[in-house]
């Protein structure tokens, strides 16, 4: 088809065929499209293969407790009108099957769900002070006097109920090792914020953090079930607010979607707008869409094929396409008039400027493939999603168009105005030297600023990248403050073969812990094992408990002259001859409990591990002054028995546990910096290939020198406006910049394809300046967007693409023989 389209006009069958093979290409990506998983989930933009910690770290991001909780506020009304709403909300989240627990400080709630009676039933199991010490006769007069003294405080009303059953306290004792160092304030019986306006509560979800359908659900089912709660009698004028990870991602997604749509309604309106000013025929306008159409089906079936989901900035990245992929069109459509003999305007073209085109294409092509390869599929999705579409974009000009409008576009508009101005304009910049000298001072200016902030040009976070408005972010915060949580905390990952081998390595790091909390480092931790010790441990405390008539004897020795006679004790005596013939706690026993949702969200296998290790997880409570997380984790690691003299643990012995201290935003922080490390380098590495590909097809140094120059100092003086404008530089401006170079490329070729042939006119300068024009455009339209990643791309886009086509022409040589 090739050869014989070339002799002459193309014939009914060849137009005919090309526009079916693009209406079946099409119709196949639209089928791929039709059965696309779309997802908003950030964890798309973190590594694929990262450390050990960072690992852990993803995972609990992903699917951990963190990912499917929700802090709850109720504000408005009095105080005792928030607590009984707090309740009601409460116990009516409780029955739904979207809810596994809610936290408010309802003590009620322990009695009603069987969590007080199971602790006091398994007290010995399960108290730290049961030991053989504490069960001479010495010990018990010490734990009884202890209980006795707290008889005439406030504890005494829970204390004087089980005295005769629990005089040693374990009870009491398990309670307290339970009770979090930072637990939210009380006030009428319920949680509240510390200024006592709000009260606030804790629900986690049973739907894992990356079912958004399944947080959306949970979600609304907390609105219905405030609603009804706020209805009753004495609560009106409440009002609920809720933050929290679920909320974020559902949002983001819906947030997303509507940012998408407006982008692309928007885009289209004003591409189709300026088109029909230049061109004024609805064929033209209607087959200049037809490239654009090609590659964002093209680019979100491949994402699709190549990843199995398709990311919402992804997706909101493919807006971007418009103001690229309409260029091609642009081109032909006004570039293929030149021809004298009617049919043949696309022959001519095809000669003169898909060669240009194609370099062009294949420029950006070795641009983006730096992407494709990078270690976060995130990144790799918009690689993908640039060379699909832009390929198909290129292929699209090249075969559809000409069976389309053999002859370019047939009316005139705007666009030879557009084309006189533009020569106009080239004609003086070449007779002046002033632009030179102007460029020159802006670019050691841009390159000053730059340097002056070395360093720290590149910078922001991963939370760069989320839509989730500041206000949200504020409130959220607010709300984790109230509640005593804390997202830059600290995590000890202790990891075995085995739930009991974890175990037991977590009960001996938290010893170590122990010693910190007491020396004031430390206000506190958590723990699984305060739920579930180890199989070792239960039995060491149950055989610390004596028999009958060894713990009568003791007792009459222990309660010899004191308030409570040893007679009154026959119920602990029973208690403790109970205890000891109950076997030890299993997490299997746990299940379906009150307690298995709080010791699954601390003890778990690990994700993808052989050889069954499970992987245990302390959070840390931080005290007045800050930690040293190598120190701590080497003197944890030493209490483990897997020290190693500073050095991380050795991984050539799955049998010995790991230790392992996680700060979160440090982790956070390094995994950006590794992120952006990664991208600046695939970028540099894009930039060369680009510049050898450059070199090999101009075969010339002074025309790849004209041909890069441009580009280089249109990616320098935008840096340069971005600093200028203190705008912090994250990675999404990095692509912004390959699009610059994959835009501004095809300027650059144009001039020096012009400069040797010399067959240039206005008709072909308006080409170029239209197409500049809708990519400013469009991406001007972008960088309003409300999603912070594609409203960099468009920061950079839109004034790169208008300085690349400026610095194109100034630089360009003359034509030959003009």
């Amino acid at each position: 088809m090739n050869g014989a389209s070339l002799a002459g006009p193309w014939l009914p069958w060849q137009r005919a065929l090309a526009l079916l093979a693009w209406v079946l290409a099409m119709a196949v990506g639209g089928a791929v499209i039709a059965r696309s998983h779309f997802s908003a989930d950030l964890s798309a933009f973190l590594p694929a293969s990262p450390d050990p910690g960072q690992q852990v770290l993803i995972e609990q991001l992903r699917s951990g407790v963190t990912a499917r909780t929700l802090m709850l506020a109720i504000r408005g009304g009095e105080p005792n009108q928030r607590a009984e709403a707090s309740r009601a909300l409460g116990a009516a989240l409780r029955a739904l099957p979207e809810v596994e627990q809610v936290h408010n400080g309802d003590v009620s709630v322990w009695r009603s769900s069987g969590a007080a009676q199971w602790l006091f039933a398994h007290r010995y199991h399960l108290s730290p002070d049961v030991t053989p010490e504490r069960y001479t006769a010495q010990g018990l007069r010490d734990a009884i006097d202890d209980t006795l003294v707290l008889l005439g405080t406030p504890a005494g009303a829970m204390v004087k109920p089980v005295l005769e059953q629990d005089p040693t306290g374990e009870t009491r004792r398990v309670a307290e090792a339970m009770m979090p160092a930072q637990a939210p304030r009380t006030l009428h019986g319920t949680w509240a914020s510390r200024d006592g306006q709000r009260a606030v509560l804790l629900v986690q979800g049973r739907a894992p953090g990356s079912d958004l359908d399944g947080q959306q659900a949970l979600i609304r089912a907390i609105q219905k079930a405030f609603e009804r709660a706020a209805a009753a009698p004495g609560a009106q004028g409440l009002e609920l607010q809720m933050s929290g990870p679920p909320l974020f991602a559902v949002e983001s997604r819906e947030r997303i979607e509507q940012e998408v749509h407006r982008l692309a309604i928007a885009g289209t309106l004003l591409m189709g707008g300026v088109l029909w000013l230049a061109f004024a025929s609805m064929p033209a306008l209607a087959v200049a869409f037809v490239p654009v159409a090609s590659g964002v089906v093209s680019g979100i079936a491949a994402v699709s094929l190549g990843f199995g989901t398709v990311h919402g900035i992804t997706l909101g990245f493919g807006s971007t396409l418009i103001g690229e992929a309409v260029d091609y069109a642009i081109y032909y459509l006004i570039q293929a008039r030149v021809a004298a003999a009617p049919g043949t305007g696309w022959r001519v073209w095809h000669a003169r400027s898909w060669p240009t085109v194609r370099l062009g294409l294949l420029t950006s092509v070795c641009g983006f493939a730096a992407l494709v390869f990078s270690g976060f599929p995130g990144l790799a999705q918009l690689g993908v999603f640039s060379l699909a579409g832009l390929v198909a974009a290129a292929l699209a000009t090249r075969w559809v168009l000409p069976a389309c409008l053999p002859d370019g576009a047939a009316g005139q508009g705007l666009r030879g105005w557009l084309g006189r101005q533009a020569w106009a304009a080239s004609v003086q910049a070449g007779r002046l030297r002033v632009p030179f000298i102007v460029v020159g001072l802006l670019v050691c200016v841009a390159l000053a600023a730059m340097v002056s902030r070395h360093g720290t040009l590149w910078q922001g976070d991963l939370a760069s990248l989320s839509p989730v408005p500041a206000a949200q972010l504020q409130q959220d915060e607010s709300l984790r403050r109230d509640l005593g949580a804390n997202d830059a905390g600290t995590l000890v990952v202790v990891q075995a073969p085995g739930v009991e081998a974890t175990l037991r390595a977590a009960e001996a790091v938290g010893r170590a812990l122990d010693h910190l909390v007491e020396q004031g480092t430390l206000a506190g931790y958590d723990s699984p094992v305060r739920w579930l010790p180890s199989m070792q441990t239960q039995r060491e405390r149950l055989h610390s408990l004596p028999d009958p008539v060894a713990l009568r004897q003791r007792l009459a020795e222990a309660t010899e002259g004191g308030p409570l006679p040893a007679r009154r004790l026959e119920p602990f005596v029973a208690a403790v001859q109970q205890a000891r013939g109950q076997p030890p706690i299993t997490r299997e026993a746990l299940a379906g409990g009150p307690f298995a949702p709080l010791v699954d969200a601390m003890l778990m296998p690990r994700q993808g591990a052989d050889g069954g290790r499970w992987m245990a997880l302390l959070s840390l409570q931080p005290g007045s002054e800050p930690m040293d997380a190598a120190a701590l984790e080497r003197t944890l690691q030493s209490a483990c028995g897997t020290g190693t003299g500073g050095a991380a643990p050795s991984t050539d012995r799955p049998d010995l546990p790991t230790v392992t201290v996680l700060e979160i935003k440090r982790s956070l922080d390094a995994l950006y910096a590794r992120y952006l490390a990664e991208a600046l380098w695939q970028s540099g590495l894009g930039a060369l290939g680009v510049v050898v590909l450059m070199a090999v097809a101009l075969r010339q140094g002074r025309r790849l020198l004209s041909v890069c120059l441009p580009l280089a100092l249109a990616v320098v003086l935008t840096l340069g406006l971005l600093v200028a404008a203190a705008v912090p530089l994250g990675i999404l401006h990095l692509v912004g910049l390959l699009l610059v170079v994959a835009v501004g490329s095809n300027y650059a070729l144009f001039f020096d394809q012009w400069h040797r042939s010399g067959a240039v006119d206005t008709e072909a300068l308006a080409s170029l300046v239209l197409a500049n024009g809708t990519t400013v455009l469009s991406f001007g339209l972008i960088a309003t967007s409300g999603l912070p990643a594609l409203s960099a791309i468009g920061q950079v886009v839109a004034p790169g693409a208008l300085l690349a086509l400026v610095l194109s022409a100034a630089f360009a040589p003359p034509p030959a023989g003009r």
